[in-house]
């Protein structure tokens, strides 16, 4: 059907020229590719009829459009390069007019397109959007940035449409059904916020497939210990109020730091089925030994100044960004890792992930790469691959090409769909691996 509406569209957008060559015939032919015309516009393809999601089939139109656009007026273009010579031989006239009738046609198609994705499409971002306005009347710019829409708007109708799909699949088999409710535990400088979810889409593909999730609540930053204790009081909390006797814990970067004290210091091991840490230094962060060591103290004690009387603002009651990093060196690390010691009874596990370039990652993690990779080698951003590694099972994720999966991708931060890393299904096999575990 794209061939065909690429055709249409094409003869529509010359029909000035074309018109004579179908002689008594010109006027059904007009006729028909108007109404073709308006059809395709309306309709681009039928390959979105089976994707359940209205807002996924407009996004999934808009972008065939601007696909059919770019062919139409490539090959309106050359058409119209070829007649170039009617502007010297005295048919300027019908030449600019036949340029006009172009004109109208593909921008009636552009627009279509443009609105639709601009309108649907949740992985452009504010990003793609503003370059699409900047760059719109920037030669050979414009061209980068409508291929860059193309490429991600077609891509997320076509992903998320597969996930709807496989999700109603499978509703009945509640694949993430753990027998204990899982946990999510955040990492340092982040809170759980409610409208602001820090797990992005994981949660609520994890609840679509069945799972029980309750969130560890604990304030942004403190020392691990100190995080430990607010997390032992909200594992207690957790199980006395719902009886489930265990739970499954899932914590992100220092997130795992505290946990691991937690279930060895705070008694409350019996209360814990696994921990999974994902992109937890265990060893520590070499570079921010180095940066405590090269910072001046009064820049240090002025930034976590001003951290810290946000982040009460914003609900915590005593954090201590200091303290946070201090607990993330090397040395703060090595010493820790002499004494807690894991809990038995409990399943360890780990997971890290790594970029395959600094741009993999967004500010700062595009920064922090290269201290990382100096001191550590291959790291997400933040934590090197030789950092993250604990318990029973240990995972690397890792992509071919340029793009990576940084720290924050682990966490679905930003939203962003990855081509070769689908970090939602990532988790819903995680949860179900427990499932399979009989936890």
């Amino acid at each position: 059907m794209l061939i065909i509406n690429a055709i249409v569209f094409f003869i529509t957008a010359n029909l000035y020229r074309l018109a004579g060559l179908f002689g008594e015939y010109r006027i059904p032919v007009c006729v028909a590719s108007g109404i073709l015309f308006l059809v395709g516009n309306i309709r681009p393809s039928l390959r979105d009829k089976k994707i359940p999601s209205r807002r996924l089939r407009v996004c999934m139109q808009g972008s065939y459009l601007l696909i059919l656009f770019c062919v139409s007026a490539a090959a309106s273009m050359f058409y119209l390069l070829l007649e170039i010579g009617r502007l010297f031989s005295g048919e300027a006239g019908i030449w600019l007019l036949h340029l006009l009738n172009v004109f109208l046609v593909e921008a009636a198609v552009f627009w279509n397109g443009i609105i639709r994705v601009y309108l649907t499409s949740k992985q452009l971002a504010v990003k793609w959007r503003l370059l699409g306005v900047i760059c719109g009347f920037i030669p050979v710019a414009n061209l980068v940035v409508l291929y860059h829409i193309i490429r991600i708007t077609g891509y997320e109708a076509k992903l998320e449409g597969e996930k709807l799909l496989l999700d109603e699949s499978r509703k009945e088999q509640r694949i993430c059904a753990t027998k204990y409710p899982i946990l999510l535990v955040h990492g340092v400088f982040f809170r759980d916020f409610k409208y602001l979810n820090y797990w992005g889409r994981i949660p609520g593909e994890l609840e679509k497939n069945g799972a029980v999730i309750y969130y560890g609540n604990h304030q942004s930053a403190d020392s691990v210990e100190g995080s430990a204790r607010e997390l032992a009081r909200r594992i207690r909390q957790i199980t006395e109020e719902t009886g489930c006797e265990k739970l499954n814990i899932i914590a992100h970067s220092k997130g795992g730091l505290d946990c691991r004290y937690a279930l060895s210091e705070l008694g409350i091991a019996d209360r814990a089925a696994s921990l999974t840490t994902v992109n937890t230094p265990h060893r520590g962060c070499l570079f921010a030994d180095y940066l405590l060591e090269k910072i001046p103290k009064n820049i240090q004690e002025k930034t976590a100044d001003t951290y810290n009387r946000t982040l009460k603002v914003l609900g915590d009651e005593n954090p201590d960004f200091m303290e946070a990093v201090r607990d993330l060196t090397a040395g703060a690390c090595e010493e820790r890792n002499k004494y807690i010691k894991d809990a038995e009874g409990v399943y360890y596990q780990s997971i890290g992930s790594k970029c395959n370039h600094a741009v993999n990652g967004r500010f700062p993690l595009n920064f922090t790469y290269y201290l990382v990779k100096y001191f550590g080698g291959e790291n997400d951003g933040l934590v090197s691959t030789e950092s993250f590694p604990w318990g029973e099972r240990c995972q690397l994720v890792a992509v071919k090409g340029r793009r990576g999966v940084s720290h924050g991708d682990m966490i679905d931060l930003n939203r962003e769909n990855i081509p070769g890393f689908d970090v939602r299904e990532f988790y819903v096999n995680l949860a179900a691996e427990l499932k399979q575990k009989g936890l």
